[in-house]
């Protein structure tokens, strides 16, 4: 966009202007004047210069100030970004984190170890107490044999089923489902 200075402006107050800007690092350059160039009404930008009349001045102010204030938290979310993720590297990669996970491990193999431990005792438990009950339905059936060989044909006759499931061992898959 070619510039045309207002009257009494020089053509080189943009450039002086966007250098005292960089001088200074601002990072806005606003140029408040009662002559304005005649590409703008009230306010506008030009060439990346604010120019506004002194009637604009305080809501222009207020949006730049509003911009500006935005601008500022964003670099400075990102600046602590920065440093968190710096942080974080570190401690991902240093004994702190590997002495947290190993200690996390080992707390999972105890565990598993203690889950193992107790998985043979109860099925130590399970063999001892099947082993009773077998002898419990062999001397039963021993019993009544014994007796329907005195009695003879006039003992009433027991159901067997019972003794049956109490001789029977139990498979695998029963003491999973228990």
């Amino acid at each position: 966009m070619s510039i045309k200075p207002a009257a009494g402006q020089s053509p080189g107050w943009l450039a002086k202007l966007r250098e005292d800007q960089r001088a200074a690092k601002a990072v806005l350059a606003v140029l408040v004047s009662q002559t304005l160039p005649h590409e703008i009404d009230m306010f506008g930008v030009m060439d990346q210069v604010w120019i506004t009349s002194p009637k604009t001045l305080l809501p222009v102010a207020h949006t730049l100030r509003h911009t500006l204030i935005e601008i500022a938290s964003v670099r400075q979310s990102s600046d602590g970004q920065q440093i968190k993720t710096e942080q974080l590297y570190r401690y991902l990669t240093g004994h702190c984190f590997r002495q947290r996970v190993e200690a996390i491990l080992e707390a999972v193999a105890s565990m598993q170890e203690d889950l193992n431990k107790e998985k043979r005792a109860i099925t130590k438990q399970w063999a001892k107490r099947e082993a009773h009950l077998h002898r419990v339905a062999s001397a039963m059936a021993g019993m009544y044999g014994d007796l329907q060989g005195i009695a003879g044909q006039s003992m009433q006759e027991v159901d067997r089923t019972g003794f049956a499931a109490l001789s029977a061992p139990m498979h695998d898959d029963e003491r999973r489902s228990i």
